[in-house]
């Protein structure tokens, strides 16, 4: 961290939050994105309140200008690159988390739910392919959000997502969004259980071939 740069709050809080999102990662493994999705999500739902009513249709030019609003009002550096009827671009010279967040990168999982989540309630449809990132030592991001199934290009689709009732609040988690984090878990708990028995096994028949070569 530059010695120029003075202590604040933000600093603090962005610290902290990647901190906890990388001992995260190191504890439940690549499981901690698929929770930093479905949290990216519901704030992106959670968002779209202070722009619009939820039954309001969006344009692609407003959807961009929403996207690139929310995120420089977070401490980013945000600003529209291209834009078409097919898709959007959008670039950053800096992140809500400034480079603190190359101690978490998979917080970039936040951007891609926000973004997608919010073109597939109000457009209908989202892709998002984060093509360039400071958290992996970009000099900048890089962002396409593609309105329309796009199968030749990268990214994650968003697409049918459930909504909150109206006035309703989106972070009241749907049992079933739990139990899916929960089999999640436990698939990686069963695999991390299965590769220490495989270990275990190979422990035990390096040590036969030892006792076979010590025997000739």
């Amino acid at each position: 961290m530059s010695e120029n740069q003075s202590f604040n709050a933000t600093i603090f809080l962005s610290k902290l939050v990647t901190q906890y999102a990388h001992l995260h990662r190191r504890t439940v493994g690549e499981h901690a994105e698929e929770y930093i999705k479905q949290l990216g999500i519901k704030t992106g739902e959670w968002i779209e309140s202070f722009y619009c009513n939820p039954e309001d249709d969006w344009t692609v030019d407003r959807y961009a200008e929403v996207i690139v609003d929310l995120k420089n009002s977070i401490g980013g550096h945000f600003r529209i690159s291209e834009i078409n009827e097919d898709y959007a671009v959008v670039k950053a010279t800096g992140c809500p988390f400034g480079e603190i967040v190359q101690d978490a990168p998979h917080l970039c999982m936040m951007t891609s739910s926000v973004f997608g989540g919010i073109a597939a309630r109000k457009m209908g449809f989202g892709q998002v392919h984060l093509k360039k990132r400071i958290a992996m030592g970009d000099p900048g991001c890089e962002v396409v959000i593609y309105f329309k199934p796009a199968p030749k290009e990268d990214g994650i689709v968003y697409d049918n997502l459930p909504m909150s009732p109206s006035n309703g609040n989106p972070f009241i988690w749907e049992e079933e969004t739990i139990q899916y984090l929960n089999d999640e878990m436990q698939k990686s708990d069963e695999m991390i259980l299965s590769l220490l028995d495989e270990l275990e096994n190979l422990k035990a028949e390096v040590e036969l071939l030892r006792n076979r070569e010590g025997v000739k």
